[in-house]
């Protein structure tokens, strides 16, 4: 049975679709990469992600951390140690299994996403108040559904949750799959 054709002037093309997201993505970036220069020099992109998982998820594992990065424990230990040095995240005995240490974010590395997280907040804000009422209604559609799409999980409203950068369900990528695709996870999303 053939699909019906949509009605004139509906875009559902696949290629104008990719290629406005694509574009899209670029003011994303561009957004994200002025938020993250506000503590360039003192994390790298890297350790930033790291800090937004430890937000996102609490204390935890190395393994975890690495699971959620998808990078080696080797690597995440390296990455771990550098912040701890820093000041921006610790080791902690785990109460319950004194054998068991857990890796949290010190008071300086929760400032740290705060402070990207508001300046993104309140530069996307910006661009979003520019869009007419019904443009913002129809963005947040799309931007749902596209978002659910992807398996990603919604950012927290601003009442709640402050850090909507996460990578909270991050997926090692596999050699046999291309960078971005995953085990249908948010996984390797980096949403800098």
């Amino acid at each position: 049975m053939d699909a019906p054709t949509p009605p004139a002037g509906q875009h559902d093309d696949v290629e104008a679709v990719t290629r406005a997201v694509l574009t899209a993505s670029r003011v994303l970036v561009a957004v994200s990469a002025r938020s993250l220069a506000a503590v360039e020099g003192r994390v790298t992109l890297a350790q930033f992600r790291l800090l937004v998982a430890l937000s996102s998820h609490g204390t935890a594992k190395l393994v975890e951390v690495a699971d959620w990065l998808g990078v080696n424990p080797s690597t995440a230990m390296r990455m771990v140690d550098r912040l701890i040095t820093a000041g921006f995240a610790d080791r902690q005995v785990n109460p319950g299994d004194r054998r068991e240490t857990r890796l949290g974010l010190t008071g300086q590395g929760r400032r740290i996403v705060e402070e990207v997280t508001a300046r993104r907040r309140r530069e996307i804000a910006g661009i979003v108040g520019r869009l007419a009422p019904e443009q913002r209604a129809a963005l947040v559609d799309a931007l749902g559904a596209f978002t659910a799409a992807g398996d990603e999980p919604p950012a927290p409203g601003a009442a709640s949750d402050p850090y909507p950068l996460g990578w909270p369900d991050a997926a090692p990528v596999d050699a046999d799959r291309s960078p971005g695709e995953t085990h249908g996870d948010v996984g390797g999303t980096p949403h800098p």
